[in-house]
Order: C-alpha cells, then sequence, then structure tokens
C-alpha cells in the first residue's frame, strides 16, 4: 500500500516549505508520493491587482524544483483554470485525477492544505488505520493552534465551537453524517474515491460534498491517533470555509455560523425514530415537513418504499434522501425561530479557549467511540 499525499497551492510561498518540511520528518514504513498543483485563473495574469499572485505562484514552482515531488503547473501563462472552473476544489479533482493515472486501488489519498502541520508519525498513523480497521474514508481529527494574533485567535475559537457543537449534536441524534468536512483532514482509498467518480469540483466546499458522497457508499470512520493543525488565517480565496468564516466571526457576522440550538437536532431525530413507521405509513414531522418543501412532493416516501423492500434498504434510502445538505438546510431555515443559543461572543479568549478545548475533548471520545 502506497500513500498519495495530494495539496493545491494557491499563493503558498509563505506557508507550504513549513508543509513540506512536516512531510520530510515522516517516520513512516508506507512509501508515499507528495503532489502539489500551483493554480490560478489564467485571466489573472492580464490583471493588475491578481498579477502579484501569479509571480508569486512562479516562484513557489522554482521553489517546488528542487523538491523531490509531483508538480501540477496550473499558474504559468496559458495553463491556469477558465473563470468558470478554477478554485479549490478544480485543484483537487486534478491532483486526484493525476493520482488515478498511477495509484493502486488499495492505495490511500491524503488530502491535506499548503499551511496543514502535523507530527512525525502522522502519514503512519493514516496507513495504519487503513491497515488495521478496514476503512474506505477517513476525517481526520484537527486542531487550530493558536497565535500571537488575537483577532485572529477569536476568530478561530469562536468557529472551532461552531464546529464541533455540530458535530457533537450531529453524533448526539445519530445522524450517519456527523463528520466535520476540512479539506486538509480528509484521507481516502483510491477505490472508494473512484467507485464515486472522483470528487465534484467546487470553488469551495468540495470537502463537504466529497465526504457525503463517501458517506452514502459506506460509513466513515472519524477517529484518528494522529491530528491535524491547519493554519489558522485570514482568507478570502473561497467563498466559505475557514479563513471566510474566520473574518465573518471577526466582523461579528455571527449569524452566518451559528450555533444551533440542540432543540432543532431533536426535531431531527424525531423523525429518525419514526423511520420504521415511514417503512408503512406517512407521518409528519417538522424536518417532514421541510424534506416535502425542498423536494416539491407531498409523496416523499411512496417511491422509496416501492424501491426498498427491506426496513434497512429504506433507513439507508431515507438518509439519502435526508442527507447532510437537507439537514444543514433545515438548521439555517429554523434558526431564526429557536431558542437562543449561548452568546460565545461576549466571552473573553481564554473562555473561549477554555470551552473549545472542553468541545474538543468531549468530539475525541465521541469519535474514537464511532471507530
Amino acid at each position: 500500500m502506497k500513500l498519495h499525499i495530494a495539496i493545491p497551492a494557491f499563493d503558498e510561498l509563505e506557508f507550504l516549505p513549513h508543509t513540506l518540511n512536516a512531510i520530510a520528518k515522516q517516520k513512516t514504513d508506507y512509501p508515499f508520493q507528495v503532489y502539489v498543483c500551483v493554480n490560478q485563473p489564467d485571466a489573472w495574469w492580464k490583471d493588475e491587482e491578481k498579477v502579484k499572485i501569479c509571480e508569486n505562484n512562479q516562484k513557489l514552482l522554482r521553489f517546488l524544483k528542487e523538491v523531490s515531488l509531483e508538480i501540477i503547473d496550473r499558474t504559468s501563462m496559458g495553463k491556469g483554470w477558465s473563470e468558470n472552473s478554477s478554485g479549490v476544489g478544480w485543484a483537487r479533482k486534478t491532483l486526484f485525477d493525476e493520482i488515478f493515472k498511477t495509484a493502486a486501488d488499495e492505495d490511500i489519498i491524503i488530502s491535506l492544505d499548503a499551511d496543514t502541520l502535523f507530527y512525525e508519525s502522522y502519514f503512519q498513523s493514516i496507513g495504519d488505520n487503513f491497515t488495521q480497521n478496514k476503512i474506505d474514508a477517513l476525517s481526520v481529527p484537527y486542531y487550530h493552534k493558536l497565535t500571537e494574533d488575537e483577532s485572529a485567535n477569536r476568530a478561530i475559537l469562536l468557529y472551532e465551537i461552531y464546529l464541533r457543537s455540530y458535530f457533537i449534536n450531529m453524533h448526539r441524534i445519530g445522524s450517519p453524517y456527523a463528520f466535520t468536512a476540512i479539506g486538509s483532514a480528509i484521507a481516502v482509498k483510491v477505490k472508494a474515491l473512484k467507485k464515486i467518480r472522483g470528487i465534484t469540483p467546487l470553488r469551495s466546499g468540495e470537502d463537504f460534498y466529497l465526504l457525503q458522497k463517501l458517506r452514502k457508499m459506506s460509513p466513515i470512520s472519524n477517529y484518528n491517533s494522529e491530528i491535524v493543525y491547519p493554519a489558522a488565517r485570514f482568507s478570502t480565496r473561497v467563498p466559505f470555509g475557514t479563513g471566510p468564516a474566520m473574518i465573518h466571526f471577526r466582523t461579528r457576522k455571527f449569524q452566518t455560523y451559528p450555533i444551533y440550538h440542540e432543540s432543532l437536532f431533536n426535531k431531527i431525530k424525531e423523525t429518525y425514530d419514526i423511520i420504521p413507521e415511514l417503512f408503512t405509513e406517512d407521518k409528519n414531522t417538522e424536518f417532514i415537513d421541510f424534506l416535502k418543501e425542498q423536494y416539491k412532493t407531498e409523496d416523499l416516501w411512496g417511491p422509496l418504499r416501492n424501491n426498498f423492500k427491506t426496513l434497512p434498504q429504506f433507513t439507508r434510502a431515507f438518509h439519502e434522501k435526508a442527507d447532510g445538505l437537507r439537514i444543514l438546510q433545515f438548521l439555517k431555515a429554523k434558526h431564526q425561530s429557536s431558542p437562543s443559543p449561548p452568546n460565545f461572543s461576549l466571552l473573553h479568549n481564554n473562555e473561549l479557549s477554555t470551552i473549545r478545548d472542553i468541545l474538543f475533548a468531549i468530539e475525541m471520545r465521541l469519535r474514537k467511540q464511532h471507530l
């Protein structure tokens, strides 16, 4: 079994060398190959406000040529993305497609970002996890280390509290979509990725849709003995994700990433509890009414009953219909009318850090329990 390390790089001359240094220090029995896709839209070469990024990418290319790895050049003039096909999703797809050319089905792709750090046994832990536990996909635990920038610390702590509260509640109600989608914290077996026909190349959010597609095929493991440490930095490179979330928290736009009240998750759990009844007759819940609106039909379950003749088959089909995206849409739609959650924005950074660490400990226990 071989490990294939996939890293998209967009204006990462400052950060990528640190990630490559962490890779160079890996102590592992597994052979591995590193792939870096340096990228940006081709039109940026003619944009006075963007050309500096292109020039920085060229410096990064020259630096990478001194390192033993596979370089995918989607930055040089004439090789960049078209405006309609650009972003980190396209970079990950390009990386995965390149890996597919030589990888065996049992090989593992480790998805990283260019600003991610980890300890020297990280690759070994990933290989051992897949070998010993017979898994197809892994959502790796993560932890953002704090910096000397207190505004960045505050933003990332609030974002982590949002992410971890979401995971804990999804796990509590028994949702099959209890995972955290972070592009630098995913590992997947090549044959599993081929089975779902690879990654959907979106400008951002490709990590969420990737894990959702994988989960509809088979369970996703949430536990690994080693974790990753993504960078906490403000960024507008993608429409949503860690960088934009931090900007929202810095500008006090808390409504974009709210702490959803546990009662909203309970409404989803209420629907989960009556799946055996839905197998034979229609029932109404607030979540079911929402799904009817989304799918524009009053007969959600009739087609499923006709095509899936056993309760386990029907249950799986139910969760494919009421998937992670529909759950998130439901939570967003009902959030304003739900009871008010705790207002963490009033707390000091040291208090936020304590809460983050408590939630991290709870989450790690649940992740291990999930395994």
